[in-house]
């Protein structure tokens, strides 16, 4: 029998539920697909805006851009937060729900270990400050899918604090050049995630599916240190390359894994910080990078005609290119944050303040969590820099590449050839044609035993490299 499926139906006044939704929290209305410019020759609304934004520009003041970010990653555990639900993407609707994910009266939350244990590691990561004591809040809000009014967070006192994420941009006029950045981190905090809303337009109905309800969230706060799209997702590419060595989040953003909240405000140098908006729902880096490079420039063409930046939510319309109101947008107020009364301060330990006789499965060591890093992907692009004489720039293009890091070692074990023309084949000539094809490295029709046979061939000058480049 098919898993049941909750329906809200309300013909004749779909109107409330598209307003609700528009108002959704992280994970909802994300948008998925392609980047479309409408016909061919007709500029997007971002295209235009942006023109009429730097004629404006002309003479005028000077603007500085200001943007911070809000990143929620899915931890990877097999259970949710604060049940034993089994996480599954992609599972039949309402399949994996517990009575306390439902929010049925006398259910009680039991904390995971494996999620804190990845809010630690990621924290020690990230170097932040581990708090050994931290808060547990009830964040209240409506929505269908979120059955108990609250979510529960920590708002007070958040695992942990203070920590910096470094990370690179390629400039210039070939990408040459690479200059290191650093975004504070104020917070790394757990909570629990919300529903599913579906909303089907040709049948007037919304479907809530409460699988992804109470699954463990690392929400991450990033200081409003970037000025421009390109940071942001850069600083979110190397988050999610962290996180996917640490192994705590498989941050696939396709997948509503890694979700991204982005705080934007615009002001002219040596005043005061502008009114900040802010886009709501954001799972593609591209689309992060285009959001964002359209909010900056849409405040400051609206504060040079004399218009006002309202405080207010937004979403990305990604057809069209812009950002678009969906409320106003709340303050803690708003919330009404309590202490959640179900559960006990969380107490973690580092080696210096174990109990004595303490046993290992009953409590948290930091120490011995911090030994478990694997390496970080700054010390994998160190390592290629320092092994096989490539550039930074290339090494950056390397992680950066889904899959491309893997095929370029399978490449080197396996042929004769330099490993600077291995670099050079893998990067240039490879890739290249992979996106001229629109493949993932996944998808590729030429394998890594392939390529290094290739190579073997020219390395004896059997074949030109002509040759070698000709489609078979």
């Amino acid at each position: 029998m098919a898993a049941p499926v909750l329906r809200c139906c309300c013909s004749g006044r779909r109107w409330a539920f598209a307003c609700i939704d528009r108002g959704s929290r992280h994970g909802r209305g994300a948008p998925t697909g392609s980047w479309f410019c409408g016909k061919r020759g007709q500029r997007s609304v971002a295209q235009q805006l942006l023109s009429a934004a730097q004629k404006l520009r002309k003479g005028e003041h000077e603007w500085t851009a200001v943007v911070g970010l809000e990143i929620h990653a899915q931890i990877s555990s097999n259970s949710k937060l604060f049940s034993g639900s089994k996480v599954h993407f992609a599972a039949p609707p309402n399949s994996l729900v517990s009575f306390f994910d439902a929010s049925l009266p006398g259910t009680l939350p039991v904390l995971n270990r494996r999620c804190v244990e990845a809010a630690v590691m990621t924290g020690l990561a990230l170097n932040c400050h581990i708090n050994k004591k931290s808060l547990f809040d009830r964040k209240h809000y409506f929505y269908a899918d979120l059955p108990a009014g609250y979510q529960i967070t920590q708002q007070r006192l958040p695992i942990a604090v203070n920590g910096s994420l470094a990370y690179s941009i390629c400039t210039g006029k070939k990408q040459s050049q690479v200059i290191s950045k650093t975004v504070r981190i104020k917070q790394i905090q757990l909570e629990q995630d919300s529903g599913k809303t579906l909303h089907d337009d040709f049948r007037s109905q919304t479907l809530i599916d409460l699988n992804r309800a109470g699954i463990g969230l690392l929400e991450v706060v990033l200081e409003p240190d970037m000025s421009c799209g390109e940071e942001a997702a850069t600083a979110v590419r190397e988050l999610q390359l962290i996180l996917q060595a640490l192994g705590t989040s498989q941050a696939i953003m396709a997948d509503g894994q890694l979700r991204v909240d982005a705080n934007i405000s615009v002001h002219h140098p040596g005043e005061p910080l502008g009114v900040r908006t802010e886009v709501k729902n954001l799972n593609s880096a591209r689309f992060l990078a285009k959001a964002i490079d359209y909010e900056i420039q849409r405040q400051i063409k609206e504060l040079e005609n004399g218009g006002e930046i309202l405080n207010e939510t937004r979403s990305f319309d990604y057809k069209l290119g812009c950002t678009v109101p969906m409320r106003d947008k709340e303050g803690k107020q708003d919330y009404r944050f309590i202490p959640e009364p179900n559960l006990p301060p969380l107490v973690i330990y580092d080696s210096a303040s174990l109990p004595a006789n303490a046993d290992p499965q009953q409590v948290i060591n930091i120490d011995r969590i911090r030994e478990q890093i694997p390496e970080l992907p700054s010390v994998t692009r160190e390592k290629l820099v320092q092994q096989y004489g490539m550039l930074p720039e290339h090494s950056l293009t390397l992680l950066n590449e889904v899959g491309l890091l893997e095929f370029f070692q399978n490449v080197i074990k396996e042929t004769r050839a330099e490993p600077k023309k291995v670099t050079s084949w893998v990067l240039n000539t490879f890739l290249g044609f992979l996106k001229q094809e629109n493949l993932a490295v996944s998808e590729s029709p030429v394998t890594p035993s392939a390529l290094a046979e290739l190579l073997n061939l020219l390395d004896r000058k059997a074949i030109s490299s002509a040759a070698a480049k000709q489609p078979v």
